[in-house]
Parts: C-alpha cells; structure tokens; sequence
C-alpha cells in the first residue's frame, strides 16, 4: 500500500506539469509496467480526482476539463529540487537571499512530514571557486520584463547599459541609441543571462546580456520565428559578440589567437571578452588571480598566440614554456 501511495503521488506531481500523458510515458516515468500505471489512475479516481481516458492515436489520460490539482503536489525529489533551488538562485539574481528564504520555510510548513525533514536536513552554504568566474546577480525587475516579453511574445525596446550599469550619454563614444528587439528565449550559462532575440532592423538574430539591456516592455506583438540554430546552447556560446566584459581580477590580459571568434567564444571563460579580427583570428581579453593563471587558461587552445599584452602575461607565457621544455620523461630523458 505504501509503494501504491508513492506511486499515486507521483501520478499527480506528473499530471501538474503536464495535463495529458500517454500511457507509455506514464510508464516510463514511473518506470513500472502499464498495468501498474492503469490501476494506481482507477485509485486515483477513486479518490475523487476526475481523471479522463482520451482515445485515438494520441490518447492517454488527461485531468479533467475545468479542474486543478491540489496546491503543492509534490513528490520527494521534487522537494529536494525546490529546496536546492531557492538556496542557490540568490548567487545569480539580485535581492533574492531574503525572499527565497521565507518562500523555503512557506513550502517546508506546507508539506507532509515526510516531505518537511528532507526539505529541512539539506540546508547548504554555495562557496563559489576560483574557476567559475561568477558575474554580479541580475536585477530581477529586468529579468522579469525580458521574461514576460519572451513568454506573451511582445516586442522589447532596449538600451545598451555600460558594465557598471550606467547608460552613456548621446555624445559618448560607446553611446547606441534604442533599439527594438523580438525577445525568444532565455539562456542561463557561466552564471549569466541572456536573452536570444531577433533584430528586425538588421535582420540578424543576436545575443544579449539582460544585465546591459534596459528593457522597456511594449504590448506590440511579433511572430515567432524559426530560431537561428538547432542548439540554441550552442549559439550562444559562440555567439562572440554577446555584450560580455571582462571580469573584475586580480590580473587581467589579452592575447591574438589563430582561431575564429565563434570557436574561442565557445570555450572561453565565462567573464572574457572575444574580438572577432577576421575570419581566421581573434583576441580574448580575460582575467584570473595570477598572470600564470591567464596563461595557463591561453594554452588550453593550442594554437598559435601573439600580441600578448601587458608584458607580464607574456612573461609568465615564457616561464611556463621554459618549464614545460625541462620536463624529463619518466627514464630522464628531456
């Protein structure tokens, strides 16, 4: 009876989010056999809850027309999932700490025990390392401007937010006046959002920093378009000209690498900056707690490097060289 209660739970949590499931896909999930799935949804309705059988080829079980699950329908992975979340969802969106808090003891307090002491015993501190390059959390007025223009498909008119979040004025050189974006889709990577739109004014697909976009939603719609790629992880990461800035460190450098832009902005660390030069060079500017450490993050792209600025960073590139050509195989040999 108790594998039974599981199950049924689980069948509920499924049914929330998504209204029709195949009997497969029930299945599947609940990695049982289809007989099993069919008598635990006869316990469910015995229970009240008005689930419907839909017939032909893409039938399956559906909740029925005009009712809702109960609130907070979980099951134990999903709390575990809720109590990760809204610990760590402070580290990339500003102001959070405080509101995610109280959200995790309103969900603890609301469910069963067996849910509430798993929620409570994983209590965890985030400590970020030196190799994830963190970028300041994201204002979440303009993550939730550029995210309902995304979802209700509105047009978004955008101005360019220097990296200290200022606006240029019209008579500085890094000034650009408003534009008029078609919002698609959010992309979380390296601790940054960005938002991949479409420019109708150059008739280009681009991608954005929502923490250099001032975002000023419209209520004029547009129609969705095929987006530019079929791994939009992808596009985005080689995407070179997605409104990054250096990263604040102790050290910063740059050096000209025999690739292409789109191939160096795919690897590069997060909180670097790469320049498309032409179609086979590029420059990445990036930034670590040593000249050693830059150096150390230019080799894993083997390849050629030049114009390698300041002379520090070319300085610990020839330290390591020196030490790597001194290196003795295991019989001594250089």
């Amino acid at each position: 009876m108790t594998n039974t209660s599981r199950r049924a739970l689980r069948l509920l949590s499924l049914f929330g989010s998504r209204r029709q499931w195949s009997l497969r896909e029930f299945a599947t999930a609940l990695k049982v056999s289809e007989r099993t799935v069919r008598r635990d949804i006869e316990t469910l309705r015995e229970l009240g809850y008005p689930i419907t059988t839909v017939h032909g080829p893409d039938g399956g079980y559906r909740l029925g027309a005009g009712h809702t699950l109960p609130p907070l329908v979980f099951d134990h992975d999903q709390a575990l999932a809720v109590a990760v979340a809204l610990q760590t969802a402070p580290s990339t969106v500003f102001g959070l700490g405080e509101d995610a808090a109280r959200a995790l003891v309103t969900l603890e307090q609301a469910m069963p025990a067996a849910l509430r002491e798993p929620m409570k015993s994983l209590r965890l501190t985030r400590l970020p390392n030196y190799w994830e390059f963190p970028a300041p959390p994201i204002d979440p007025t303009a993550l939730t401007a550029v995210g309902a223009a995304v979802r209700h498909r509105h047009v978004l008119v955008t101005e360019t937010l220097r990296a200290d979040g200022s606006r240029p004025a019209s008579t500085d050189d890094d000034f650009l006046p408003a534009r008029r974006i078609e919002p698609h889709h959010l992309v979380v990577w390296a601790g940054r959002w960005y938002v991949v739109a479409y420019d109708p004014e150059d008739d280009q697909w681009r991608v954005h920093r929502v923490d250099r976009l001032r975002p000023r939603p419209t209520t004029h719609p547009f129609s969705p378009r095929e987006l530019p790629h079929h791994d939009l992880a992808r596009f985005v990461m080689s995407s070179h000209d997605r409104g990054d800035t250096a990263a604040d460190w102790p050290c910063t450098g740059s050096a000209r690498l025999c690739l292409p832009a789109d191939v160096v902005a795919r690897f590069a660390p997060g909180g670097s900056v790469v320049e498309h030069l032409d179609t086979e060079h590029c420059r990445l500017t990036l930034g670590a707690w040593s000249w050693a450490g830059i150096a150390g993050i230019l080799a894993t792209f083997d390849t050629e490097l030049t114009d390698l600025h300041p002379p520090e960073l070319a300085q610990a590139c020839q330290r390591i060289a020196h030490r790597m050509a001194t290196i003795k195989d295991t019989e001594g040999r250089p």
